[in-house]
């Protein structure tokens, strides 16, 4: 008898983005926000800074590091890095999910470089790192977001590197350390590891990635957005609060609650150790299922945020593809309607499965919760296409 789980999750929000809020939070937190008044002004000028003062001394994040506040959200912070950056060596692009395969996209069919090489590998792998030329510029995801595959560490990365580093950390800053030494470029939102909301990008910048910018000048126009640099100089005032254009200040003050909130709670490590704890709940569980494993092949490759799961049951694995994929949506769907997973199928361009977001803001209660109900769905669902 498949019995339905009387426990359910206090907070049912997984969401791999926008993600859940910092536990506690409600719209009271947001009493000092700077509504109704320039972002240029005094007040508004110091909330952004206080949110790059807080983003450094969290994150760790060295002195001679520029952070910027930058328009749409990682996406855009990613884009300036590329139209504003590429162009003086070969470029090696790494790509195994969807997002890395749209920074391809955007390098070769946009901005039309010739010399491109593409190390790419398939839903659940990465490629070979060791193939990886630091004589050229190299653009990769620490943690794909659609995949559950992350880099393990920094070892790859070459110290004494030639080209520059550009690291989409979207879903990876604030959930796992990142060795600073070893990136030039670093992007992420608000919207993922600290459940802020979206529209608004973080960019940091090494002191070598000034150096390019100021020495480089790209051979295609710059829309204004991505424009960091004035007469061969690099724009210091976008990386002292004046953001390029006009920022929600309401998101602006959630920021600063969540940045304050994960200070109180220890910080950098602490973050992490609750990513860790909610990867280590679904470990636990899995390695105790015949019928569903993760997507990511290597345990050392596994995300602790964007965690990912394959169906492997011999009856799911003997449908079609379409019917896969329709299967593992009504099991979301049918754990949506029973309010206690809400947005956990996989990305759209992702094989057929769940996506269960374990970032700081989730607890592990929740996750524990949780757990049961897929074994419960799961059957259900099985009864249906089997």
């Amino acid at each position: 008898m498949n019995e339905k789980p009387s426990e359910r999750p206090l907070n049912p929000r997984f969401s791999s983005g926008p993600c859940a809020k910092r536990p506690g939070w409600s719209l009271d937190s947001l009493g000092s926000c700077w509504h109704g008044r320039s972002h240029r002004a005094k007040g508004g000028k110091a909330k952004l800074v206080e949110v790059i003062e807080l983003s450094r001394k969290i994150l760790g994040i060295p002195d001679d590091y520029r952070i910027g506040i930058v328009p749409a959200s990682d996406t855009g912070a990613v884009e300036m890095a590329l139209w504003s950056l590429l162009g003086p060596r070969g470029v090696d692009m790494l790509t195994w999910e969807s997002f890395g395969k749209g920074w391809v996209t955007d390098v070769t069919k946009q901005l039309k470089l010739d010399d491109v090489r593409v190390l790419e590998a398939d839903y659940g792998q990465l490629p070979d790192l060791s193939q990886v030329s630091w004589d050229r510029d190299v653009v990769f995801t620490w943690n794909g977001t659609t995949s559950g595959v992350r880099v393990p560490n920094g070892d790859w990365i070459a110290s004494d590197r030639q080209g520059l580093s550009i690291c989409d950390a979207t879903s990876a800053a604030f959930a796992m350390p990142l060795p600073w030494d070893k990136l030039d470029v670093v992007t992420w939102s608000w919207q993922k590891v600290l459940g802020g909301e979206g529209a608004h990008g973080m960019l940091v910048l090494s002191p070598r990635a000034v150096e390019r910018l100021e020495n480089h000048q790209p051979a295609w126009p710059m829309p204004k957005i991505f424009r960091m640099v004035k007469a061969g100089k690099l724009d210091e005032s976008i990386f002292q609060g004046a953001t390029i254009n006009t920022p929600s200040m309401l998101c602006v003050e959630d920021a600063i609650d969540s940045l304050k909130w994960a200070e109180s709670v220890g910080g950098q490590k602490a973050l992490s150790a609750r990513c860790d704890a909610n990867l280590a709940a679904i470990t636990s569980w899995v390695e105790q299922r015949d019928w569903i494993d993760f997507l990511a092949e290597k345990p050392e490759t596994r995300s602790n945020t964007s965690i990912c799961l394959k169906i492997t049951a011999p009856w799911f694995q003997a449908l079609s593809d379409d019917d896969k994929a329709k299967a593992a949506k009504s099991l979301a769907t049918l754990l949506e309607n029973e309010d206690v997973a809400l947005d956990i199928a996989s990305y759209r361009d992702a094989p057929a499965g769940l996506r269960i977001w374990g970032g700081a803001t989730i607890e592990t209660k929740d996750i524990t919760a949780l757990l049961p109900w897929l074994d419960w769905g799961i059957e259900i669902v099985r009864a249906e296409f089997k």
